[in-house]
């Protein structure tokens, strides 16, 4: 459901070259999965699921992460545990605010029918409620199972498909986006990746590479969803890096995020939930067993990652307005799609 990508018009953020795919899925071993549902009857439906699987066997090689809440009007399970150990262990889920806890549960089933034990796994959410009837539950347990079967490296849709299928972001159409960079530091390089669910900000913030291009489209050029659109969204960013970092730095990682996120314009406001992962796979650590020999990329050697996270993340976030295509949806409300001749201008 490409409509196009930022780069399709001769804009690119940054100095760090992409990876292959300029997705988060350029991180070895990582892949991505996706669920939409667009229906109609009984019940309106714009919503879906997203999963991001960190490691090609996530529960007995699990990989060091840590997590940011720059504005916490949102939910991400599985925080405190991660706080605690580090560790993640499973896959992740993004989806919507009402279907979190279901999101959340499947990955336990999911992992259960594996033979594995207990787990506290991540599920993130943001509020599609102005194009889905949220109310209705749309989102199940076999459509996590789905998104499960068809994660898969290489190229990521965009825009309205997944958890996106129904996000608004700086009120035009937003949804799911992605982007990479391969960062050079003294120990080698390396590649970190993101994935956004664009679900926030006010149209005037809205900036395309420094440049004020919500100012210039306002209401009375592209109608919003509705009079009050914007400050009561969220985002959810999922960083990922091959590079060999320990909790404490996945946690400055996540950090980073914030930084893309205000280039783009947002701003933190109170009723948005902007919840940060990071993950890095260049330490695997056996469920079971001894000792684990672990390597760490040092302190002064990390900057040229924190510049590719907020590189990527601020890409990731153009892509998914660039993707998304305009959507009618509850109560006949529309999103409209972010006019792409803007950004030639």
């Amino acid at each position: 459901m490409n409509r196009s990508r930022l780069r399709d018009h001769g804009i690119a953020i940054g100095a760090l070259p992409t990876g292959a795919h300029n997705a988060i899925t350029d991180v070895p071993g990582v892949l991505v999965g996706h669920t939409t549902l667009i229906y109609d009857e009984p019940r309106v439906a714009r919503t879906g699921v997203t999963v991001v699987v960190p490691h090609a066997d996530p529960r007995e090689q699990q990989v060091f992460g840590g997590f940011h809440s720059f504005n916490g009007n949102g939910e991400m399970t599985g925080t405190h545990w991660l706080e605690e150990s580090g560790l993640i262990d499973a896959p992740i889920g993004i989806t919507n605010t009402h279907g979190v806890g279901v999101v959340r549960d499947a990955l336990v089933a999911h992992v259960l029918g594996q033979g594995s034990g207990w787990l506290l796994p991540i599920a993130a959410e943001t509020y599609d409620g102005v194009l889905s009837d949220i109310d209705a539950f749309h989102v199940r347990p076999e459509h996590v199972f789905a998104a499960l079967a068809s994660a898969r490296s290489g190229p990521v849709d965009e825009g309205n498909v997944g958890g996106g299928t129904g996000m608004i972001c700086h009120g035009f159409k937003g949804g799911i986006g992605t982007s990479s960079r391969v960062a050079a530091t003294e120990c080698g390089a390396y590649t970190v990746g993101a994935l956004v669910q664009a679900n926030y900000g006010w149209r005037g913030d809205l900036r395309v590479d420094g440049v004020p291009v919500g100012r210039a489209l306002g209401p009375d050029l592209v109608p919003l969803p509705r009079a009050s659109s914007g400050e009561a969204g969220s985002i959810i960013a999922v960083v990922a890096t091959d590079a060999p970092l320990l909790p404490t730095q996945c946690k400055r990682l996540a950090r980073r995020a914030t930084v893309g996120l205000a280039r783009v314009g947002g701003n933190g406001y109170n009723g948005s939930g902007d919840i940060f992962l990071a993950f890095a796979t260049g330490n695997v650590v056996p469920r079971r067993g001894g000792l684990a020999e672990l390597l760490m990329l040092p302190h002064d050697a990390i900057n040229p990652l924190f510049a590719a996270a907020a590189d990527a993340v601020e890409e990731a976030i153009l892509n998914a307005l660039c993707a998304a295509e305009t959507m009618t949806g509850f109560q006949g409300r529309t999103a409209h799609a972010l006019p792409l001749d803007a950004l030639r201008g």
